[in-house]
């Protein structure tokens, strides 16, 4: 009974919270409170507005029920009216949508959205859009299964365009790419565009299968790769040095290098072990809100020595 009724004073101080804001104006300052007023608390928005057939899953996915239908539909609530009424929409009533991995950063893809798509996506969880082709709503996923599950709804400063980031159920792209941006200028061959993180992964990834040629000498990380007793020295010296920087004051380029060496012999544990990054910044994220004692109490066990 009390966790109702805190759910519902929350969803109450949200709605009060929505129509006491301000019309958007152009004054950073005035930008930076409809943030904090509209914005951050939609993710509570988002929960009460949540249809009573879904329920969630590990927190963050809503689970369809039996029945329900793949493309999403707008749920209108006095919060997201007051959202969607302080965007800037062009003269068809449409905004820029893209769609961003929560865990990678990687760019999906770009659409268009109208009110519906935007409170149907807040409804469902799932990524919506306005297809000016057929003139109506399409959740990505309904045909290919591959939903994108959002986790939050971002505007940028104009307030002209939005970012859901979410977490994808499979590839994005209708060709199978994860994402619809895997070509750069002025490269003519496909490439997927990566972060720095990223493309450090898909490095190590290359050299756990690049063929050595007879006598030459194969790389360090082809070297750490094939040695575990090695890699785990190299983490454990370069974690100690880091602490070093610390505790001896070498300063912050020391403390950056440092720090880059722990992530990158780390990495090339993780391709050992097959783990990618995605795995753990997605841990990451689940830690959130989370006391650390208790976080770590739920933990598997680790398996005992036969």
């Amino acid at each position: 009974m009390a966790t109702a009724l805190l759910h519902h004073a929350a969803c109450t101080t949200l709605a009060a919270s929505a129509s006491a804001s301000p019309s958007p104006s152009t004054s950073p300052s005035s930008s930076l409170h409809l943030r904090s007023l509209v914005l951050r608390p939609l993710s509570h928005a988002l929960r009460c507005a949540l249809p009573k057939r879904a329920s969630m899953r590990s927190g963050s996915r809503v689970v369809a029920m039996a029945g329900e239908l793949a493309r999403a539909e707008p749920v209108s609530t006095p919060e997201v009216e007051s959202f969607l009424d302080s965007l800037k929409w062009d003269k068809n009533g449409l905004v820029a949508a893209i769609a961003q991995n929560v865990d990678t950063g990687a760019i999906l893809m770009q659409g268009f959205a109208n009110r519906d798509a935007i409170s149907a996506t807040i409804a469902s969880r799932r990524a919506t859009f306005f297809s000016r082709s057929r003139s109506q709503l399409w959740t990505k996923g309904e045909t290919s299964n591959n939903f994108i599950h959002v986790q939050d709804i971002s505007v940028d400063c104009d307030r002209d365009s939005i970012i859901y980031l979410g977490q994808p159920d499979g590839p994005t792209c209708h060709t199978g790419a994860e994402t619809c941006y895997y070509t750069s200028v002025p490269q003519s061959e496909p490439k997927l565009l990566a972060s720095t993180l990223y493309a450090l992964e898909d490095l190590i990834a290359k050299r756990k299968t690049e063929e050595i040629a007879p006598g030459a000498k194969p790389s360090w990380t082809r070297r750490l790769l094939q040695d575990p007793k090695l890699l785990c020295s190299k983490i454990r010296e370069e974690a100690s040095e880091l602490c070093q920087t610390l505790e001896a004051s070498e300063g912050r380029e020391r403390t950056v290098s440092e720090m880059a060496d722990v992530l990158y012999h780390s990495m090339v544990l993780l391709s050992v072990q097959d783990v990618k990054m995605e795995e753990v910044m997605a841990t990451l994220r689940k830690r959130f809100g989370q006391s650390g004692i208790e976080e770590k109490s739920k933990r598997p066990s680790k398996p005992t020595a036969e």
